[in-house]
C-alpha cells in the first residue's frame, strides 16, 4: 500500500521532518501535523489510512488524540512513537487501540516493518469490510425488495425478533423467499459471526435425515464407515434453518420436540449427549394448523415452533411490487454478464403484473435472468418473456389470462386493480367504496383480506 495516506504527528520539527522526508522517498502520501489539535484537523479535511503519533506533544498527549480517532475515524491506524517509553506504557497503548508502540530512536527498518503491517491490518479490515458488505447485500435485509404493506409488516418482525433467542417459522408458497429471511434475521442477529446451517427437510428420506441433523457414529448402520457431525453441532454458537419441516415424519417429529426443548440430543448409533447452543428458524409451504387437525403434524411440536410466525405473502398478493422486483433482479443480472440492458418496456412490465407466478419471488428471478441472457434489444420487451406470460396478453387493457392459470386466478388481477382503483378514489373509505361497487360492506371486506388490501387500509 505504498499508495496509502499516512499522517506523522510530533512536535520535534526536526524529527517530524527528517521522517516524512524518508516515508515520501519511500512513496508514501504523507501530510504532517505539530498538536492535536492541527492533527484532528487534517483527519477532518482527509481520511488518512494510518497516522504516527508522538506521545509527547505539548499541550496535550498522543493518548488524547489516540481516543479521539478511535472514536471518530475508527478505520484509521495509529502507532504511537516516544522516546521515554516504558514497557508499561506500550502495554497501555495497544490496550487502548493503537496497532504498534514504537521507541525513539527509530530504526529505518524497524519503522518501516511497523507502517507495513499496520496497512496490512488496514488492508484486511476494508475487504472485510467489504465481504460483510456484500454478505448483507445478499443476505440481509438489503436483498429483501418491496413496498407492499405485507412486506412492510415482514420487515418490522424481522427486526423485532432478529437479536432474540425466540424460534421462528417462516411460512408461505414455494419461492416466497423464505431461505432470504432465515438469513437476514440470523445477519441482523449477534449470531451473526457464527455459522448458518440450512437443511432442506424434504429433500432427504428418514433415516438420512437424522443422520444430517444429529451425525452417526462409525458402524451405526450399513454404510457408515465413520463418524459423522450432524447439522446441528455445526451450528453451534450460530443458527440451523430447517427449510419444509412439513414434511418430517412423525418419529423425527418427536426427537425435533426434544432438540427444541433441550438443545440436547445424541448421534445416531451414539450414546453421548451433544448440548448446543442454537438458534432455530423453521420454514413451510403448508398449513400446519391443518396438518395438525389431520394428525399428520404433533399438536406439542406445532406450539413449540410457532412461537413466532412471519407469514410470507404470495407475488399475486403484492402485484405493486413486481416491478420494483424486476428492476433489482434485472441489475443483480447484469452484474454477472456483459450485455448493456436499460430496463422494461410497458408492455413487459404490464405482462410480468398480470401473470399469476405460481412461483413466486424465484420464478419472478428466473425470468428476468432468462430475459436478459436470451434479449437481443437494450429493451426488456413482451417478446424476450416466456410464452406462458405472454399467452393472451392484451397491451390495451382488459382481463389477461396465462396459460396454467384457473378462471379465478385470472380474474383476481383485474378485480383487484378495480378494487384498489375504487378504494383510492374514495380516500380508503370502505362504505362509499362498497356503494361505488354496488355491494355490501361485508363482500368487499372479504375481498380486500383475500386479494391482500387489508393492510393498506390500514395504513390510511
Amino acid at each position: 500500500m505504498s499508495n496509502a495516506k499516512l499522517l506523522l504527528v510530533d512536535d520535534d520539527y526536526q524529527v517530524l521532518e527528517s521522517m516524512a522526508d524518508w516515508l515520501r522517498g519511500l512513496g508514501y502520501e504523507l501530510d504532517t501535523a505539530r498538536s492535536c489539535a492541527e492533527a484532528v484537523a487534517a483527519c477532518e479535511r482527509t481520511g488518512y489510512d494510518l497516522s504516527l503519533v508522538d506521545v509527547r506533544l505539548g499541550e496535550c498527549n498522543g493518548f488524547d488524540f489516540l481516543e479521539q480517532a478511535l472514536r471518530r475515524w475508527p478505520a484509521m491506524q495509529v502507532l504511537m512513537m516516544t522516546g521515554y517509553g516504558t514497557g508499561e506504557m506500550a502495554v497501555d497503548s495497544i490496550r487502548a487501540g493503537a496497532f504498534d508502540f514504537l521507541t525513539k530512536p527509530l530504526i529505518d527498518d524497524e519503522l518501516l516493518m511497523a507502517v507495513e503491517r499496520a496497512l496490512s491490518q488496514r488492508k484486511v479490515l476494508d475487504e472485510n469490510s467489504q465481504l460483510k458488505a456484500e454478505l448483507d447485500k445478499h443476505y440481509g435485509m438489503g436483498n429483501i425488495v418491496g413496498q407492499d404493506p405485507r412486506m412492510l409488516r415482514v420487515y418490522e418482525m424481522i427486526e423485532s425478533v432478529a437479536d432474540t433467542r425466540a424460534t421462528v417459522l417462516v411460512t408461505g408458497e414455494s419461492g416466497t423467499g423464505k431461505s432470504m429471511i432465515a438469513r437476514a434475521i440470523h445477519r441482523r442477529s449477534s449470531r451473526a459471526k457464527g455459522p448458518f446451517v440450512e437443511v432442506a427437510c424434504g429433500a432427504l428420506p428418514e433415516n438420512l435425515l437424522e443422520s444430517e441433523l444429529f451425525g452417526h457414529v462409525a458402524g451405526a448402520f450399513t454404510g457408515a464407515t465413520s463418524d459423522k457431525t450432524g447439522k446441528f453441532l455445526q451450528a453451534d454458537g450460530g443458527t440451523i434453518f430447517l427449510d419444509e419441516i412439513g414434511t418430517a415424519s412423525p418419529a423425527m417429529q418427536v426427537k425435533l420436540l426434544r432438540v427444541l426443548q433441550e438443545l440436547a440430543f445424541e448421534a445416531v448409533g451414539g450414546t453421548k449427549t451433544y448440548q448446543v447452543d442454537v438458534r432455530v428458524i423453521l420454514a413451510t409451504n403448508e398449513d400446519l394448523a391443518q396438518n395438525v387437525a389431520d394428525g399428520s403434524f404433533r399438536q406439542d411440536l406445532y406450539y413449540r415452533i410457532n412461537v413466532i410466525n412471519i407469514e410470507l405473502p404470495a407475488l399475486r398478493q403484492r402485484t405493486s411490487d413486481i416491478a420494483v422486483l424486476a428492476e433489482h433482479f434485472l441489475k443483480e443480472t447484469l452484474e454477472d454478464v456483459g450485455r448493456e440492458v436499460v430496463g422494461f418496456s410497458d408492455d413487459a412490465i404490464a405482462c410480468l403484473r398480470n401473470y399469476s407466478w405460481p412461483g413466486n419471488v424465484r420464478e419472478l428471478q428466473n425470468v428476468v435472468e432468462r430475459a436478459v441472457l436470451l434479449g437481443k434489444g437494450s429493451v426488456i420487451d413482451v417478446t424476450d418473456l416466456p410464452l406462458e406470460l405472454r399467452t393472451g396478453v392484451q397491451t390495451s387493457g382488459g382481463a389477461k389470462f396465462s396459460a396454467g392459470q384457473t378462471l379465478k386466478e385470472a380474474l383476481e388481477g383485474p378485480e383487484r386493480q378495480i378494487i384498489l382503483q375504487v378504494l383510492e378514489s374514495n380516500g380508503w373509505n370502505r362504505n362509499a367504496t362498497a356503494d361505488t361497487l354496488g355491494i355490501n360492506r361485508t363482500t368487499l371486506y372479504k375481498k380486500m383480506k383475500r386479494l391482500g388490501l387489508e393492510d393498506g387500509a390500514a395504513m390510511h
